[in-house]
């Protein structure tokens, strides 16, 4: 009687310091959630990373209007040209990546520019079902209480660029020698056809990938930049 008396004390105590470890985590996070509205992170897990991999860090944080009109359609053009409209979640694009999944040996992802996000400031790169559920929630926050124009601020100060180099500010500098804002539009597509993989697709030396991808996103930024919504939120 005693044993199962200690017994059901034990599994009470661990229920216990799970339930304040969630409910604490929950509250930590909104607090950050809410301090990077306004204010950018001092460090991410990947950059963290970079330092430790030997890469360095490269980073030079800038505000929206000091990115040329250039770089934010570049961006929505190659990652997610619905990222106006939608709510974190491009469904449709995560049917279309299921099913090419299935039928190819070549993986598609359909991640939008919020589940990037979400992914580069609060956690970090590689999968699994842990980080794909978390990656769930915190774009749900970050829609929640941030607005479009913050999402993709952040994505653009913390999106990794290449090795060691996060951010189109400090992109801009190492790959064309000036800031995010001067940016032509064959530049600022360049930069946005290394994003899925900056590490193997380089703009200096320019890979294959690139060189055959930023003519397309180039195409992309003409039909999408008479669209209402991304003028809006480009100006």
């Amino acid at each position: 009687m005693a044993k199962q008396t200690n017994k059901r004390g034990l599994a009470k105590r661990i229920f216990r310091i799970i339930l304040k470890t969630i409910v604490y985590g929950f509250l930590f996070s909104v607090l950050y959630i809410l301090f990077c509205k306004w204010i950018n992170p001092p460090i991410t897990l990947t950059q963290i990373g970079s330092l430790l991999q030997g890469h360095g860090l490269h980073r030079t944080y800038v505000k929206f209007d000091e990115m040329n009109s250039n770089v934010k359609l570049s961006v929505m053009a190659s990652e997610d040209q619905l990222f106006p409209d939608h709510n974190g979640f491009d469904f449709k694009s995560i049917q279309k990546a299921m099913k090419h999944n299935r039928k190819s040996k070549s993986l598609r992802g359909a991640s939008t520019i919020s589940q990037q996000v979400a992914k580069n400031v609060f956690l970090w790169q590689h999968g699994g079902y842990l980080r794909k559920g978390l990656e769930v929630y915190f774009t749900f926050m970050i829609e929640t209480f941030w607005s479009k124009q913050r999402i993709l601020e952040m994505y653009l100060n913390v999106a990794e660029m290449g090795e060691g180099i996060f951010g189109v500010e400090a992109a801009s500098e190492h790959y064309f020698n000036k800031h995010a804002k001067d940016l032509s539009r064959k530049q600022a597509a360049l930069i946005a056809a290394c994003l899925p993989n900056p590490k193997g697709y380089t703009i200096k030396p320019l890979s294959a990938h690139v060189a055959s991808r930023y003519p397309w996103i180039l195409r992309q930024m003409n039909n999408l930049e008479t669209d209402p919504d991304i003028k809006e939120l480009i100006k």
